[in-house]
């Protein structure tokens, strides 16, 4: 294979690139207008495409949403793998979940005025994307919970537990503590406390 076909190769797609736009384009107007007051044309305008360019790259806003969505949770997913990947206790790497993943991507979404009406649509508009990313989610938590037990000598079987069961309940009441929690600080302080309930179970 030849230099200029390894530049070829690397370079990002043009297709891609205006898709990308797009998206960015539509996150900003989401979070200033609201999914139900955004419009196609709006969508085009803040990614400086044509109407016609952006419904060759999406049908309609359903579709933008349903991709936006699937983008943010995989940099979500990148994110938490990586960081369980780290050296140091599971409980110091959940806390930095917590906080530099969770909260910080979040934040954005939370903080808007219409950041309630955003974060509601996704069990309607993303909801195979969403069940995706809870089950490659929880799959990389168990495997993390999985580790420290057996690092510590831990039998979590002999507890009535395991590392499946641990990981499906923590994102379970990260997830649903949202419909009684809106603050987002508070909610990360609350997560943060499920966190020291895992670490408890997970000592000798």
């Amino acid at each position: 294979m030849s230099l200029q076909n390894d530049i070829d190769r690397q370079r990002p797609n043009a297709a891609d690139e205006r898709r990308d736009r797009i998206l960015d384009g539509a996150f900003k107007v989401f979070l200033a207008y609201g999914y139900s007051r955004t419009t196609m044309e709006d969508i085009a305008r803040a990614a400086e495409i044509s109407r016609p360019a952006l419904y060759l790259a999406f049908r309609n806003k359903t579709d933008i949403y349903g991709a936006l969505a699937e983008r943010f949770l995989n940099e979500m997913l990148e994110q938490t793998v990586a960081v369980l990947a780290e050296e140091g206790p599971l409980a110091r790497r959940l806390d930095r979940i917590c906080e530099d993943v969770f909260y910080c991507m979040l934040r954005e979404v939370e903080e808007s005025p219409h950041g309630a009406e955003l974060l509601d649509m996704k069990g309607s508009l993303a909801r195979e994307a969403m069940g995706v990313w809870r089950e490659r989610l929880d799959a990389a938590m168990a495997r993390a919970i999985e580790a420290e037990a057996l690092a510590n000598g831990v039998d979590l079987e002999a507890k009535g537990l395991s590392a499946s069961i641990i990981a499906s309940m923590l994102n379970d009441a990260m997830e649903g503590m949202k419909a009684r929690i809106t603050d987002p600080r508070a909610h990360l302080e609350r997560g943060k406390h499920y966190l020291k309930v895992i670490d408890a179970v997970l000592r000798p």
